[in-house]
C-alpha cells in the first residue's frame, strides 16, 4: 500500500475518533442537563409535598386541640352537674330529716292524728297504684287514640 493511503486512513480514523469523542461529550452534557432538570423537578415536588404535609399536620393539631377543648368542656359540665346533684341530695336529706323530726313531734303531741294520717296516706297510695295500673293496660282508663 502506498503511504498516502495509509496517511489518509490514519487521518480518517483520527477524524472519526474526534467526531466520536465530540458526540460522546455532547451526549454526556445533554444527559447532565437532563439530570439537573429532573433534580429541579424533584426538588419542586418535594417542596409542594412538604407544604401539603405541613398543612395537614397543622389541621391535625387543630382538630386534636378542638377535641381536647370539647372534652374539657364536657368534663366541666359533668362536674357541675354532679356537684348540683350532690347539693340537691344534701338538701333532700336535710328536708327528710326535718320531716322526720316534725313527724316525731306530731306523734308526741297527738298520736291518734298521726295514725289516722298514716292510714289515709296508705289508702291514697293504693288508689294511685290502681289508677296507674289500669291506665297501663290496653283499653283501661287512658285517653282513646284516634
Amino acid at each position: 500500500m502506498d503511504t498516502w493511503v495509509i496517511i489518509l486512513i490514519v487521518v480518517a480514523v483520527v477524524v472519526l475518533l474526534g467526531l466520536l469523542a465530540l458526540t460522546m461529550s455532547k451526549r454526556s452534557r445533554v444527559a447532565k442537563v437532563r439530570k439537573r432538570e429532573q433534580a429541579r423537578e424533584h426538588l419542586q415536588e418535594a417542596h409542594v409535598r412538604g407544604a401539603q404535609a405541613d398543612k395537614e399536620q397543622a389541621l391535625a393539631e387543630e382538630q386534636a386541640a378542638r377535641a381536647r377543648r370539647e372534652r374539657a368542656e364536657v368534663e366541666e359540665r359533668t362536674a357541675l352537674a354532679e356537684q348540683e346533684a350532690r347539693e340537691r341530695a344534701a338538701r333532700a336529706g336535710e328536708a327528710r330529716s326535718e320531716a322526720d323530726k316534725l313527724r316525731a313531734k306530731a306523734e308526741k303531741l297527738a298520736p291518734d292524728v298521726v295514725a289516722d294520717r298514716s292510714r289515709q296516706q296508705d289508702t291514697d297510695q293504693a288508689a294511685d297504684r290502681d289508677r296507674s295500673a289500669s291506665s297501663d293496660q290496653p283499653g283501661g282508663g287512658g285517653a282513646t287514640r284516634r
